[in-house]
């Protein structure tokens, strides 16, 4: 247990300028973030977990044609006007939930794709010498029915330790090379002291299988991390590496969350999460349910 005070995290970040080749043509003309799932945004989701974490400064590090997700999260007078003039109360709280009041979002572009390390250095101004947590909006992770999101049982990890936290999965070994990998000593039950971590290890390189998942809580001691670090993997600027950096110089723990992540950068995990989320929306959840069970009868 951490003795020295800990500093509140109230900043996260959003790497989302990356172009969503993988959902080409529909990522033509739209960000990947905007896809959605049933009747919500994948950024919505992220940015909803965020909230519930206790963060309050939301920070888009966004590219060309990312204006959408500004859009999103901004007032729209003119269909907030229509929506009460109709009388459609209960669509008109849901618009203005999509920011509340007490919610700050800034931008800031990444001029060049260069890597997730990149996009998050993009921010460094805007976090300052606060802790923050980073979000991947591709991957869409909820906790467990009735419990705490992932983000949430992170941050209650930060505040009790003060420590940089990763989120972890153990994945299969043959998947081991499309993941930051991370091995150290166990602490306790789903909970691990970092000793080294690497991106896309070869399978043969490595016996852990503990892969980092899209959610970190970082200390901000991790930007000086990334720009020492340069170029790495696929000759980009990795936040595994400046991670790895960090490890010299404070203690990192690695969350194995209680939870389910849905890899949406994939149209495979998209779907997996367009069902699965479909099942629990209250509008839809039964009938969705009776169509496929016809489907498959």
């Amino acid at each position: 247990m951490n003795t020295s005070p800990v500093k509140p995290l109230n900043k996260a970040v959003f790497p989302v300028a990356g172009l969503g080749t993988r959902f080409l043509p529909a990522t033509k003309a739209q960000p990947k973030e905007m896809l959605p799932i049933v009747d919500k945004p994948l950024i919505q989701y992220a940015v909803e977990e965020a909230y519930e974490a206790g963060i309050r400064h939301m920070i888009f590090v966004t590219g060309r044609s990312k204006r959408a997700i500004e859009d999103h999260f901004d007032t729209a007078y003119e269909l907030e006007n229509e929506l009460e003039m109709a009388g459609k109360a209960a669509l008109l709280d849901l618009i203005r939930e999509v920011q509340p009041s007490d919610m700050l979002c800034s931008y800031i572009r990444q001029p060049r794709a260069l890597g997730l390390g990149h996009a998050v250095l993009c921010a460094e101004k805007l976090v300052g010498d606060e802790p923050f947590a980073v979000l991947l909006a591709d991957d869409l992770m909820i906790g467990l029915e009735g419990g705490p999101g992932i983000l949430s049982q992170m941050a209650h990890i930060y505040a009790q330790t003060g420590q940089s936290v990763l989120a972890v999965q153990e994945v299969p070994s043959e998947q081991v090379h499309r993941y930051g990998i991370v091995s150290g000593t166990p602490v306790s039950k789903g909970l691990t002291q970092v000793g080294k971590i690497v991106e896309k290890p070869k399978a043969q390189d490595t016996t852990s299988r503990l892969a980092v998942a899209g959610r970190y809580i970082l200390s901000a001691q991790v930007f000086s991390c990334i720009q020492a670090a340069g170029k790495g993997a696929q000759g980009e600027i990795q936040l595994t590496d400046g991670i790895s950096g960090l490890l010299s110089q404070e203690g990192v723990l690695a969350y194995d969350y209680q939870g389910r992540r849905f890899d949406c950068g994939s149209k495979l995990g998209f779907l997996q999460a367009t069902v699965e989320l479909a099942l629990k929306h209250p509008e839809v959840a039964k009938e969705f349910d009776a169509y496929l069970k016809n489907r498959t009868a």
